[in-house]
Parts: C-alpha cells; structure tokens; sequence
C-alpha cells in the first residue's frame, strides 16, 4: 500500500498537481482536489516514519503541501473574484435570475461589509461555496482589501484540515486506503455540514 500511495505522489510534481487543481476547483468544483490532498498527506505520514512498513523514498513534505493547496485556493480565489468584477451586467443578469446567488451576494456583502467573515471560511468547506462567494464578492464590487484576508484563512483553514485528515488518518490506520476513505469522509462530511450552517445561518448574523 505504502509504495501504492508513493507512486501516485512521488516527485515535486506532485504540488503543481495540488495547485492546478486547488486553482481551477473554484470553476469546476468537482475536480477532487480535497481527495488529491489528502492522498498526498497520506504519503507523507508514510515518509515521516508515522506508520510502520516499507517507506517510499520520495513523498510530499507536509509544510509545503500545505503551502502549495492555500496558495492556490486564494489565487483561484482572487481569478474567480477579479473576473466576476469585470463581467459587468451580464454576470448582474445572471446573477439576479438565480435566488440562490441573489440571497448569497446579499449575506456576503453584510458580512464583508461588516469586517465579518466567518462566511467566507464556511463556505470554503461547503459544495460549491467558495465558487459562489468568491464570484458574488466580484460582481458586487466589494473591496479587495476586504475579501482577501477572509479568502486567505479560508484557504489556509481548508488546507490545514485536509491535509491533518490525511496525515493523521494515516498515523492513526495505517497508510491503507482504508485510512484514505475515512479522511475523504471526514473532509465531505465536514462539507455537507458547512453547507447546512450557511441554510441555516439567519440573514443578519
């Protein structure tokens, strides 16, 4: 299982793979860059001698998989944003034709506006949440200097907990993709429980 796990993460290629797929998540939000993050951090659980067997050789460092899945969660982030921001009116239209995006745009701006952003980090974790967030803060126009300290903790909350789910899923089970399943479990259900908080997250808080 151990060289199993090395073989797909093996190499420095392996953090443009995270990034690339962290970036364009934000577009395509069901690229699995939550499952391709935790894979890795099993790895490196592997190499850091956590779990007992054969250790691949060549394996992902934890700190700097971190890094790489944050920082591209706020660059997809700011793209998404910067290019909601020049959509102008026809990105308005399509906006005001949804309900969902109309009543997000709106608590978004509340809660921006407000230098409150607890918003911003629950919807990392939900489906599809940073899309709508990161694309209904461009087209409202709201201050960069407002929505990018929020995007940065939610991209580095979101890194920080999914690669402990994979590093310590595999300290705890083994490096097995037992210990795989479990921790992508415990990223979705974390998703479907942030997704349930912002529905039932009154308008005003």
């Amino acid at each position: 299982m151990l060289e199993s796990v090395g073989s797909l993460t093996a190499g420095p290629w392996i953090y443009a793979m995270v990034a690339v797929s962290v970036l364009l998540d934000v577009f395509v939000p069901v690229l699995p860059s939550g499952v391709l993050v935790i894979t890795a951090a099993t790895a490196a659980a592997a190499g850091s001698g956590a779990t007992s067997g054969r250790v691949p050789h060549d394996v992902p460092d934890i700190v700097a998989l971190t890094l790489s899945a944050a920082t591209a969660s706020v660059l997809g982030d700011l793209v998404a944003y910067r290019l909601a921001w020049r959509g102008g009116e026809r990105l308005d239209r399509a906006i005001a034709r949804s309900r969902r995006l109309t009543h997000a745009q709106e608590r978004l701006g509340e809660a921006v506006s407000r230098g409150g952003g607890a918003l911003v980090i629950l919807a990392r974790f939900a489906p599809a949440g940073r899309s709508v967030v990161s694309f209904c803060a461009g087209a409202a126009h709201r201050r960069v200097r407002d929505f990018l300290p929020w995007s940065a903790a939610a991209g580095l909350s979101w890194a920080v907990y999914s690669v402990a789910l994979g590093y310590y899923g595999a300290r705890w089970l083994g490096a097995t993709w037992l210990a795989t399943g479990v921790s992508v479990a415990a990223l979705f259900g974390a998703g479907a429980a942030a997704a349930f908080l912002m529905r039932r997250r009154p308008a005003e808080g």
